[in-house]
């Protein structure tokens, strides 16, 4: 159940968004739609109040940055973004961020459904009722998988290069960072990338950074500041550096159904960088036996836990 209570909202802004939504979400499914010029316009509507062709008269250089096709992405220099996917979405992205700059973003009655029009055009799967609040950063976008009444707060990173996918009525709280790719120590520009999986119900909390490949299962908890590398079992509540499970809700339920990071079947990961092949056994092995005597100083004994 809920904490939230309703709000009204006067009927003459209700029906203005309801509108202006249902005309944005009609010209982004319309195949002919010019996204860039599309975008361009809104956003000169919207932060500047006049049209793109007056506001490139008066300023042409603020008018050439409103035009996605001016400026760069970082997850453009990425050799593993698929760049026919990311140019579809670039716009839309670029349209998101900037809206989310200014008092219309900060407005939830605006700026929430504005999302949601903008994620059934960017993500690879978004559900009913996603609510996202402003200054969500996402790598490429169109590898985020979303489902039912899930809620991403505010200042949240999700780099979904490699997938993301955020089951039903999942929730990440402000300041959250969840990766999907992950750099070699050996060699920085060694990528590889791995698809990270929050489970139906779970919850991250503030501030708290989920590695690339980890899977938090359902009903599972991470606290706040925690860094998972790893999995949390369904119910389990983790929290530290690294995180560990350290104890479970108490359920009455039955078996999982869903997302269970003990019979979880992941995808392999993928390499991103062509220069660097898998690495073979005995590559890996002669690594391991580096860090042994490493490990040895430190009082880490193999099998032991201290």
């Amino acid at each position: 159940m809920t904490w939230l209570k309703p709000l009204a909202t006067p009927d003459a802004a209700e029906h203005a968004y309801t509108a202006y939504f249902a005309d944005l979400e009609a010209r982004l499914s319309d195949p002919a739609t010019n996204r860039p010029e599309l975008v361009r316009e809104l956003l000169s509507e919207l932060v500047y109040g006049r049209s793109y062709a007056t506001l490139q008269a008066d300023a042409p250089l603020l008018a050439l940055n409103l035009d996605s096709r001016n400026v760069t992405f970082e997850a453009e220099y990425y050799m593993a973004t698929d760049d026919a996917a990311f140019q579809r979405v670039k716009p839309l992205l670029w349209l998101w961020k900037n809206v989310d700059l200014t008092p219309l973003g900060h407005n939830p009655l605006f700026g929430i459904p504005l999302r949601q029009v903008l994620a059934g055009h960017i993500f690879k799967r978004v559900g009913r009722n996603f609510k996202c609040w402003q200054n969500v950063e996402f790598s490429v976008g169109y590898n985020m998988e979303v489902g039912d009444d899930v809620v991403v707060h505010r200042n949240v990173l999700l780099d979904d290069i490699g997938g993301i996918e955020l089951h039903d009525s999942a929730s990440v709280s402000d300041y959250v960072n969840i990766y999907s790719h992950t750099h070699s120590v050996l060699d920085g520009p060694d990528v590889t990338l791995r698809k990270t999986v929050i489970g139906r119900g779970a919850r991250l909390t503030y501030h708290s950074t989920i590695l690339a490949g980890s899977v938090v299962s359902d009903d599972a908890m991470l606290a706040t500041h925690a860094l998972l590398r790893g999995n949390i079992e369904p119910h389990g509540i983790a929290m530290g550096l690294p995180a560990r499970t350290t104890r479970l809700k108490v359920r009455d339920s039955g078996p999982v159904e869903g997302i269970d990071s003990r019979t979880h079947e992941a995808q392999p990961p993928r390499k991103a960088n062509p220069q660097f092949p898998e690495p073979t056994p005995n590559q890996t092995r002669r690594v391991d036996e580096a860090a042994e005597p490493v490990m040895a100083r430190m009082g880490f004994v193999a099998g032991s836990k201290r």
